[in-house]
């Protein structure tokens, strides 16, 4: 499984993009798109959004492994961690059918 940061690396590779040329249509430093590869900085929502579209790839996909990293990083330290992450999807499960009136 690779991470965001990872996976953005591999799609700008396999398209043989050179880093400056990705970080200039996202309207960032190259310096900060290399951090976000490696892992050191995260993107934003509205960057993965981009990134999805510069590479033609599926942006649901994407944001999934986004949303998944953040939710890593936030529990990784935490013993209960898998406990919390059942919970937590009922609870999401239980708001989305309260707000949609089910």
């Amino acid at each position: 499984m690779l991470s965001i940061g990872e996976q953005i690396r591999k799609l700008r590779e396999d398209q043989r993009l050179p880093l400056r040329k990705v970080a200039a249509e996202l309207d960032i430093d190259q310096s900060i798109l290399s951090k976000i590869e490696r892992g050191e900085r995260k993107a934003s929502k509205d960057q993965i959004i981009q990134i999805a579209r510069i590479f033609s790839v599926d942006e649901k996909e994407l944001l999934i492994n986004y949303l998944s990293d953040r939710v890593l990083y936030d529990l990784k330290d935490e013993d209960l961690a898998t406990a919390a992450l059942k919970v937590a999807e009922k609870k999401i499960k239980y708001m989305t059918k309260n707000q949609n009136g089910k």
